[in-house]
């Protein structure tokens, strides 16, 4: 059994999420059992998931349409204090100044105690691209960019101050070393997911996916002695 590398509830969490339904699937559990327990998080949804469709009667606007009515009641479900879309296209996000200073926007506005966002980093098995570079520029925006207030001077003159973020957690790891206990929030979780009915089974089939991340959630607990887990890769800046 690994150790569960306690991590503090804190006060305020930043969720850095590609798509509508990533941050439910990757940290949905930890994210209500922290407001539970009196955090605050906010989401900062990079896409607006306008691609993820096999229906040949669906359009790009109308599912874009779709997607943020289903990630705004999912947030609700949870109590997400805030949904913040940048409203970027599925699959075009790109490593650039403008993408990178609206990460660091957000993180010297709402300066969060950690961010959770999807880890870039895998080996064994393919990585959606907009997860890739989401990860790789939020990692970038918190440190240095944020800290700094060279970086993006614009946002100081206008009351943006630099922030210095000490912890981020990078969920779908291939090498997770921090466990949150989501047992009481389990529920939760799978009650936030299926709000995203575009993307997820209904009738019999939903319950088929709730038995999976039951299942899925009970493989991590039982690698830290709990019930039910969400295991991330916990990096702590030196600031």
């Amino acid at each position: 059994m690994e150790s569960s590398n306690f991590f503090p509830v804190p006060s305020k969490a930043l969720v850095i999420t590609p798509h509508p339904d990533d941050s439910e699937l990757g940290c949905g559990g930890t994210v209500a059992t922290w407001i539970k327990q009196g955090a605050e998080v906010v989401y900062l949804l990079c896409t607006n998931g306008d691609k993820g469709s096999s229906d040949p009667d669906m359009t790009s606007p109308k599912l874009a349409e779709l997607r943020k009515i289903e990630q705004q009641k999912a947030a609700e479900i949870l109590g997400v204090l805030a949904v913040v879309r940048l409203d970027y296209p599925d699959g075009s996000l790109e490593d650039t100044p403008l993408f990178r200073g609206q990460l660091v926007e957000a993180i010297r506005r709402y300066q969060p105690d950690v961010a959770l966002f999807t880890d870039p980093l895998r080996t064994g098995f393919y990585l959606h691209r907009d997860h890739r570079i989401a990860g790789t520029v939020a990692l970038d925006a918190l440190f240095p960019y944020a800290r700094d207030r060279l970086h993006y001077p614009e946002q100081e003159s206008e009351g943006i101050l630099p922030h210095k973020t000490p912890e981020a957690l990078m969920w779908g790891s291939e090498s997770p070393d921090t466990y949150i206990d989501i047992t009481e929030s389990i529920d939760k979780k799978i009650e936030a997911l299926a709000a995203h009915e575009s993307q997820v089974p209904s009738g019999e089939e939903s319950n088929a996916l709730a038995d999976l991340i039951k299942i899925t959630a009970a493989r991590v607990g039982d690698r830290c002695g709990y019930k039910y887990a969400e295991g991330f890769r916990r990096i702590s800046f030196s600031i």
